[in-house]
């Protein structure tokens, strides 16, 4: 293993943070005054490690006397001398003080033993993590202000067990991949989670169009809009207990989104400031010019032909001592990165409220006037009627983002163009075409990409006492999602010799709509009967949404300053048009009993309808019971080291319906020619009155433990979940004129495995604390049916018994000693190698297990944060889109082990300039062989903080924060290529971040 994301060469990172400060103290004292008689007013500063602590309560020992701390922690109570002052909050440990001056400022310290009092959001109710039947991971503001990265699933990543999330390109306004427990769909876009911001649902289906998002390997994310600095918690439901209630939606798992909240107290501002910068974690080795001519010349040499006219970097066209690192020169660049935030909440007993915005912008790595940003603004309004019967929470959050990029990225171009290859620029400034005798890669720069997009959510819960414990809700919410973008291709791009004129130029863009609504009427009840406890709900779900699409690319202008405007076009086309209406409704309930604290019983219930499916099989049943048994309180456990200890379980079922729109109906479209003056139609998909569900049984046992009053805790879980009923295309003979129909394919997937958290308190010791928290997945996917899997289509994908993410591969068996070309295993024994018969081996990208291990340390106002993420996988190796070895494309340095004379065993075949028919064909079958594949395990440095809270005297009673951050900073592998999380090679991989900023609360 060695360590290879910091640059070679490259800086060391120190950073000196320096405060000192002198101060005096001085105590006063009076032995005139008697303490048994002496009563004032004390008042003083609540705190933690982190910053003040607002709603700590204060009270007198003994007497009714008590007071809450306001937003910056600060009390007054009435005391005599001598008398003592509990401070209690949840979460913390109490302390108490005996007066003895008018001041007195107290450090809490958090409380491992509240651990299990934590309650958490559950989407329809809340639950105490002690008493939780259900699997719910959890992160908290807490963890996600110590990381510098703008999209939410990116503060998630290594922080929960059996959520797996790969970050899909490193350009600004890419996005994320997460899966949660792993693939359940044959389709790939059937394995998305529910995502719920404040109880509404909110779609993450792409918003961008494939052709003009060229420069991102999938089309842009609408995740993006939502603001990490605005989140309270996020919570991802994975067991059918937790996800039932969500039915359908809830199939892929649900991810639950809370975003801060005001506080009673007088009004508290925040404003925050932060400045960093991005690069490229590490770069391929590559060839340089003398190795790379030695490359090519070797190349003519065994294909026995001299270079020819059109050889340019060999036949003394191009300078042969030229060298350059395009690597460098294309994505060496530094991303600068500004965050700019300020907030203000506040308000009465009754009434809260909060408003904030933040302003996000980022540059690019590439070369070029390129960049990111966003803005957000957050409103929340709370209000409580004086007899606490009537409740009102409204919350709307509103961004716009902008991105500009290059059309395409271009890393996969400049690993491949020859080191000694011409300038980019000539004497004068322009783009260098050198005799026409290169294609200049800066000038796909030329070509540009531009996203605009404005997102807009709301929700309003509104709540009534009716009785005591029958409780009336109404949840309403409404999103709108707008997306436009566009992709330029100048004909500035193009080699001036060709003589194309802007009548060449294009231009494709997108217009995208998504509306919806939702309304969710609610009854919610609870009692208790002497030790039972009963806790009760039953409600309904409305909800609309409408999604439009167009798309149309023009050609042929007049003059480029008119490519944006589409009428100025020559011709224009049509590329995409939908207008889609899903419709959704449920009824759902839910009932908890739990008896003396010891024995929970937690049953849910769904019935779900979808627009998405026929008459007849529109509606289904989904459900669960999961239960617990506290085994703690027991008396048996009375007085021992285990303080906690809980075992659960649940079984259920939830459903799948991402499937698409209207896709059990039969359909036409346009096609695309003209007759007797009129353009026709032709069917596009068959009539299915039979498509119907996908549907998820889901399986899971826990147990949890807690030892020396929960300063360790433990927990495992094993869970089965299996997929039936797959919505995809059953193949048809091509006899009918369609490809496939759309059904319900007799298949199953089946994903199991473990899940290990343990959270460590290694030190509580006045201000001083360290606490170690490890997750680990263990995760196993597989198709364990599939009718008539042998004589169908799918048989080239997938095998029973195997993942349903593995490669058919060729078995590769080396370099041939002898020929000095690729030997692969003939499988059939027919002496040929064909894909058909000698695709046998497999090669799985799934990862084995991955996980992730904190450290939190605190003493006074010093913390200090890190996160190491590990992943066991396969991954593609770094040469495999590197071209021919011996034509005119670079390559990894590692081909220098290749074959060169009979008898060489030699990683690599012998390099050919492209006329060894024999190579050709090997080299390409190479790329689909085991040999391309290899081990891509890490063991990275995610994420890692140091933050100085400075005394609140120093300030004049102002609360500051610095801090420096850093992401993805240090990365322990033994794989050769970029990045060993990133499966995207042809992309920008996940740039390393660093980050510095201040805050102030007063």
């Amino acid at each position: 293993m060695k360590i290879i994301s910091l640059d070679k060469g490259f800086f060391a990172f120190i950073l000196g943070l320096l405060l000192w400060c002198s101060h005096m103290h001085a105590n006063y004292l009076s032995p005139d005054i008697k303490v048994s008689y002496w009563q004032s007013a004390v008042s003083g500063t609540v705190s933690d490690a982190a910053g003040s602590l607002p709603g700590v309560t204060v009270f007198v020992k003994g007497t009714s006397v008590s007071t809450i701390t306001d937003e910056k922690g600060q009390y007054t109570i009435n005391a005599a001398l001598g008398d003592t002052l509990v401070f209690s909050f949840i979460g913390y440990k109490e302390v108490e003080y005996v007066v003895s001056s008018s001041t007195l400022d107290v450090l809490l310290a958090e409380d491992p033993a509240q651990l299990q009092e934590v309650v958490i959001n559950a989407g329809y109710y809340s639950v105490k993590e002690k008493q939780s039947t259900g699997s719910i991971a959890r992160i908290t503001a807490e963890e996600i202000r110590d990381q510098p990265v703008a999209n939410v699933l990116g503060t998630m990543q290594g922080r929960m067990a059996g959520v797996d999330i790969v970050q899909n390109t490193g350009v600004s306004g890419g996005g994320f991949e997460i899966r949660i427990r792993g693939v359940n769909s044959l389709r790939a876009a059937g394995n998305n989670p529910l995502y719920v911001i404040d109880g509404v649902p909110y779609t993450a289906d792409p918003i961008g169009f494939g052709p003009s998002s060229s420069v991102l390997p999938v089309p842009a994310s609408p995740l993006n809009s939502i603001n990490p600095a605005e989140i309270e918690s996020i919570e991802v439901l994975k067991d059918a207990d937790a996800t039932a209630i969500y039915g359908s939606r809830g199939a892929n798992g649900v991810v639950l989104v809370t975003t801060k909240r005001g506080k009673s107290g007088k009004t508290n501002f925040t404003v925050g400031y932060s400045r960093g910068f991005g690069r490229v974690t590490r770069f391929l080795d590559m060839l340089n010019t003398a190795q790379y001519l030695e490359m090519r010349e070797e190349a003519f040499a065994n294909d026995g032909i001299t270079p020819g006219p059109a050889d340019y970097d060999v036949n003394g066209t191009w300078d042969r001592d030229r060298y350059t690192d395009w690597q460098k020169v294309f994505l060496g660049g530094t991303a600068d990165i500004t965050n700019v935030q300020a907030s203000a909440s506040g308000g009465s007993e009754t009434t809260r409220y909060l408003i904030g915005t933040t302003y996000h912008k980022e540059t690019t790595v590439f070369p070029g006037d390129f960049g990111y940003d966003r803005i957000n603004v957050r409103m929340q309004l709370g209000h409580e009627s004086q007899d606490k019967r009537f409740r009102v929470n409204a919350t709307a959050g509103y961004s716009a983002q902008r991105n500009g990029q290059p059309a395409t990225d271009p890393t996969a171009l400049i690993t491949t163009l020859a080191p000694n290859a011409p300038a980019l620029h000539d004497e004068q400034g322009n783009l260098n075409w050198e005799g026409s005798t290169w294609a200049n890669p800066l000038a796909d720069f030329e070509a540009k990409y531009r996203a605009r997009t404005y997102d807009l959510t709301a929700n309003t819960l509104l709540s009534y006492r009716l009785l005591e414990g029958l409780e009336a809700k109404a949840s309403l919410g409404f999103t709108d999602t707008r997306h436009r973008e566009d992709r330029t291709q100048p004909n500035t791009m193009y080699d001036p010799a060709y003589g194309a004129g802007p009548e060449f130029s294009s231009v494709t863009l997108s217009n995208m709509a998504r509306q919806s609504y939702i309304v969710e009427p609610q009854l919610h009840y609870t009692n208790k009967w002497d030790k039972i406890s009963v806790q009760a709900l039953v409600g309904t779900t409305f909800q609309q949404q409408v999604s439009t699409l167009l798309a149309q690319t023009g050609a042929g202008f007049s003059s480029n300053s008119l490519i944006y405007n589409l009428p100025s076009a020559n011709m224009i086309y049509v590329d995409a048009q939908q207008d889609a209406r899903y419709r959704y409704q449920a009824v759902f309930a839910r009932t908890n009993l739990n008896y003396d604290g010891r024995y929970i019983l937690n049953l849910t219930g769904r019935r779900d309808g979808s627009s998405r499916f026929g008459p007849g099989r529109q509606f289904a049943n989904f459900g669960a019971v999961g239960a617990a048994w506290i085994i703690s309180n027991e008396a048996l456990f009375a007085d021992s080291l285990v303080s906690f200890a809980k075992i659960r379980g649940s079984y259920g079922t939830a459903g799948n319906d991402q499937i698409g729109d209207y896709q059990f109906m039969d359909a036409y479209v346009s096609a695309g020619r003209i007759y007797n003056g009129q353009t026709g139609l032709q069917p596009a998909r068959l009539f299915n009155p039979d498509f119907g569900w996908e549907i998820n049984r889901k399986l899971e046992l826990a147990v949890e433990t807690g030892f020396f009053k929960d300063r360790l805790f433990f927990g495992a879980s094993w869970y089965r979940n299996r997929t039936a009923s797959q919505l995809v295309g059953i193949p048809l003979p091509t006899t009918t004129g369609f490809t496939s129909l759309q059904a319900n394919l007799d298949a199953t997937v089946e994903n199991s495995g473990w899940e290990f958290t343990l959270t460590s308190h290694n030190l509580q010791k006045g201000t001083l604390s360290w606490t170690t928290s490890l997750n680990l997945s263990v995760a196993r996917n597989r198709l364990i049916a599939f009718s008539g899997l042998e004589g169908s289509t799918y048989n080239d994908y997938y095998q029973i018994g195997k993942p349903i993410s593995i490669v058919k591969l060729y078995e590769f068996e080396g370099a041939d000693p002898e020929t000095g070309i690729y030997r692969f295993h003939d499988f059939n024994g027919d002496g040929q190698i064909t894909a058909a018969e000698d695709k046998k081996a497999i090669g799985d990208f799934t990862p084995k297990f991955f996980g992730g291990l904190s450290n939190q340390l605190s003493y006074r106002g010093l913390s200090l944060n890190f996160l190491f993420q590990f992943v066991k996988q396969d991954n593609y190796s770094e040469t495999v889109t590197s071209g021919l070895p011996g034509a005119a494309y670079n390559q990894p340095v590692t081909v220098l082990d290749r074959w060169q004379q009979q008898g060489d065993r030699s990683q690599y075949q012998q390099f050919t300039t492209g006329v060894n028919g024999a190579a050709v064909t090997a080299d390409s079958r190479y790329g689909a062989s085991t040999g391309a594949i290899t081990d891509a395990s890490f063991i990275r440095l995610k994420n890692i903080s140091l933050a100085y809270t400075l005394p609140r005297e120093w300030l004049g009673g102002v609360d500051c924060r610095i801090n420096v951050e850093a992401q993805n900073l240090l990365t322990i592998t033994s794989y050769k290529g970029r990045d060993p999380e990133f499966g995207p090679v042809n992309y920008l991989p996940p740039l390393k971040v660093f980050t510095t900023g201040i805050q102030f609360n007063f």
